[in-house]
């Protein structure tokens, strides 16, 4: 048994470096390139489990060399794969490009991701006992997302669910019943329909506080080097972040999930997950990649440990 199970998914992220962000119609010179593996839900089990949590991921993968690199890296970190299976298709990719100013734009192609379907997670139920935490992400059929979350409380488990990629015209029904909701900004506005982000801390609150209203018992959202808002049990609480330089921001938001899914499972509050997470997130963006990007729990730990000025 594990006490977090992310169901989600693998890519194989292409990731090009650049001074800046190219803008529509332009080419421009890149300073690098490096692949390694990526994916919403793989990146929140390699970061859950590298930060000590007992973890199994569910999913799917190509019959391809990115599919096999995938997880023999999770496998690194003693993340149980023994749920992702092959199928007959070619793995998830995401291309990114990065620029010089930590700034990231990606494109993600499902790929194996798609084929993962309620059937498969029905299958799979018997793998949720005794878990304490489920970790969801949008980049699998929402359909299969929507029956883990039933799935995952008809067994005892807390559902946490990260809304990205936003689905078009998402159905309330895939708000209620969650434990908790994290969006980042964008995502947080997306939902609601609302005027497009930033926003400032006093709107953010109120926008935390209209998602809550949708039937999510806790909803954290996530601010960047702002930190996040929490609302829960009544309370709208900030709790901000570190001051770092940021390399590349790519897959703080999974590492954020991760660590409030871990520190959580140890039995943290709230408040205490999230301001373990909003370290874990913080020391993840001074470092190039996803998943190599990704900070131990001594690290953590230790930066948490340092004093630092907060934003």
């Amino acid at each position: 048994m594990t006490n977090i199970v992310v169901i989600g998914s693998l890519n194989m992220d292409l990731i090009a470096l650049t001074p800046r962000l190219p803008v529509s119609g332009e080419t421009i010179l890149g300073t690098s390139f490096l692949n390694e593996p990526g994916g919403k839900g793989a990146n929140q089990a390699y970061a859950a489990a590298k930060l000590g949590g007992e973890v199994a991921m569910l999913g799917r993968i190509g019959r391809d060399d990115y599919g096999e690199r995938m997880c023999a890296n999770l496998a690194s970190v003693e993340c149980d794969v023994s749920g992702i299976q092959q199928v007959a298709t070619s793995s998830g990719i995401a291309m990114i490009l990065v620029a010089k100013s930590g700034e990231n734009t990606i494109v993600v192609v499902p790929g194996a991701n798609y084929r993962y379907l309620p059937s498969d997670l029905y299958a799979d139920a018997p793998r949720l006992l005794g878990s304490k935490f489920v970790l969801l992400q949008l980049e699998i059929p929402l359909e299969t997302v929507m029956a883990a979350t039933q799935v995952a409380r008809q067994r005892g488990a807390q559902v946490i669910l990260d809304p990205a990629p936003v689905p078009i015209n998402a159905p309330v029904e895939l708000f209620q019943g969650l434990d908790v909701l994290t969006p980042n900004e964008t995502e947080a506005v997306q939902l609601l329909g609302n005027k497009p982000a930033p926003l400032s801390i006093e709107e953010a609150g109120v926008v935390t506080r209209r998602l809550q209203s949708f039937g999510t018992k806790t909803v954290i959202m996530k601010l960047g080097a702002r930190g996040c808002i929490l609302a829960h049990e009544g309370t709208l609480t900030t709790i901000p972040a570190p001051v770092v330089t940021a390399a590349d921001t790519t897959a703080a938001g999974d590492v954020f999930n991760a660590a409030f899914a871990v520190a959580s499972a140890e039995g943290a509050s709230r408040l205490e997950a999230c301001r373990f997470a909003v370290h874990a997130a913080a020391l993840s963006v001074t470092r190039i990649g996803a998943q190599a990007s990704m900070p131990s729990l001594a690290e953590v730990q230790q930066f948490q440990d340092s004093g630092l000025n907060f934003s």
